[in-house]
């Protein structure tokens, strides 16, 4: 199964790109970017290949680049059947080129990388692991956050601190709102409902999970998700919010403080 998301113009710019949302394994997702012209795709993670091979044949597509996002074997598990099969470039953050595949190309936070026509900022965000990055497309107004940003959550702290994963939400908290966020497993349901248990009055949290619940039940990926409704609904990147400090009894507690505490609760849900 996978979902379309077109962009023919970005802030008046004619674009000629397409990101598809494929799903693999369980609970994972692809994200595959596809450059009409001239049939080309770079892929974001690779949780397993034969989904992923399907679309390129399907849609006579080659794949020149592969960006990983962090170590997990679900989010790199289909990376060597896909540089056979396509000859593609792999590209991985350098402080954790130990745990990744073999990269070919090396990147760090803050770089700015140039590939197919397109410019992804390097955005490092550890919390999950220590070695994440997240790819941030302003042309594609798209954020690839794997397990840091989630869609109405977060990943679990697999490596790092909470301190780590609240300043890394923090950064990407401050992205143009209508950046779209493409998170590497669909949990959503399951985040909302749990968000749910500590802001019992927020309207647009409410809303919300009826519409995912709805798109859940047509087997339609929840993902991905416009920041803007993040910032209103995601009671994890919402710890500096002050009814969220009422709602869990922490009136005068640093947003980290809040931050732990809702991630502790989230991890026994």
């Amino acid at each position: 199964m996978s979902y379309t998301r077109k962009l023919n113009y970005q802030k008046g710019k004619k674009l000629n790109y397409k990101i598809e949302t494929i799903s693999c394994l369980s609970d994972n997702y692809a994200f595959v970017i596809v450059e009409h012209s001239e049939k080309k795709a770079i892929l974001v993670d690779a949780p397993e290949s034969n989904p992923i091979i399907k679309f390129l044949e399907t849609n006579s597509l080659s794949l020149d680049y592969i960006l990983l996002t962090h170590h997990h074997d679900d989010h790199i598990q289909g990376v060597k059947d896909l540089v056979t099969k396509y000859g593609s470039k792999v590209i991985g953050a350098s402080d954790d080129e130990y745990r990744l595949p073999e990269l070919d190309m090396h990147v760090k936070s803050e770089d700015n990388l140039q590939i197919s026509g397109l410019n992804f900022k390097i955005l490092d965000v550890p919390g999950h692991t220590v070695g994440h990055i997240a790819f941030y497309c302003e042309e594609l107004e798209s954020l690839f956050s794997g397990d840091s940003l989630m869609v109405m959550g977060c990943g679990r702290l697999f490596e790092g601190t909470p301190e780590q994963m609240w300043n890394s939400l923090s950064k990407l908290k401050k992205l143009d709102p209508s950046t779209m966020i493409y998170s590497g497993h669909e949990y959503t349901e399951a985040n909302a409902r749990f968000c749910q248990t500590i802001e019992k009055n927020n309207e647009d949290l409410k809303s919300r999970l009826q519409e995912i619940k709805r798109l859940r039940s047509s087997n339609i990926p929840t993902i991905p998700s416009k920041l803007s409704q993040e910032l209103l609904t995601n009671t994890f990147i919402r710890a500096d919010n002050d009814s969220v400090k009422k709602d869990l009894e922490l009136d005068g507690c640093s947003a980290l403080e809040v931050f732990t505490e809702i991630r502790r609760r989230k991890d026994s849900f």
